[in-house]
């Protein structure tokens, strides 16, 4: 295990919300499509349900894109930004069927806050442990998906929005018997 369990399931959900604006697409267009990923993700805690809800996390989407991408130092000051911003405060709770994990803010606090500080946590994990290469975009050339690779030799290339690793397979495949190699 790389990460502590919670931590993993955040940074899953975070490569999930980013990739909802991936390759030009919005999977996140409507108050029904923020129902949907945060019952999909088993995201907890009130909800508001409003147009500025979904607005609020669409911003946080945008900063979470920028993060993805930034240098440590960057991405240190991106993750106090989410901490500071939401008042964060860090807590040990046990709820549902989550085991023993961190919540920094109250299950009241505004969605956008909410997911925003799971995701610094999650980052801060990450940034702390020296990882900051597992956070990577898609290899695909037609693709712009953020990838989080966890695996333990650090080959994780291509996302999972949808089907770029196998047809980066294909054309390699398709190019090797086009030179004769197999």
């Amino acid at each position: 295990m790389l990460f502590a369990p919670d931590t993993e399931v955040a940074l899953r959900s975070v490569v999930t919300l980013i990739n909802t604006a991936a390759n030009g697409g919005d999977s996140l267009a409507t108050v029904e499509d923020l129902e949907a990923f945060l019952d999909a993700e088993q995201f907890t805690g009130s909800r508001i349900k409003s147009a500025a809800e979904l607005r609020s996390v669409r911003r946080l989407r945008s900063e979470l894109t920028a993060l993805w991408s930034a240098d440590e130092d960057t991405a240190a000051m991106a993750v106090n930004k989410l901490l500071t911003d939401a008042k964060a405060l860090p807590q040990l709770v046990k709820h549902d069927h989550w085991n023993w994990h961190l919540h920094a803010t109250t299950p009241e606090a505004p969605l956008a806050d909410r997911l925003g500080t799971e995701a610094a946590m999650a980052i801060v994990d990450v940034i702390r442990s020296g990882e900051m290469d597992r956070m990577r975009v898609c290899a695909a050339g037609d693709c712009d998906a953020v990838v989080l690779d966890l695996s333990r030799n650090r080959s994780k290339l291509y996302c999972d929005t949808g089907n770029c690793a196998n047809r980066a397979h294909v054309a390699a495949y398709r190019a090797r018997k086009a030179a004769g190699g197999e």
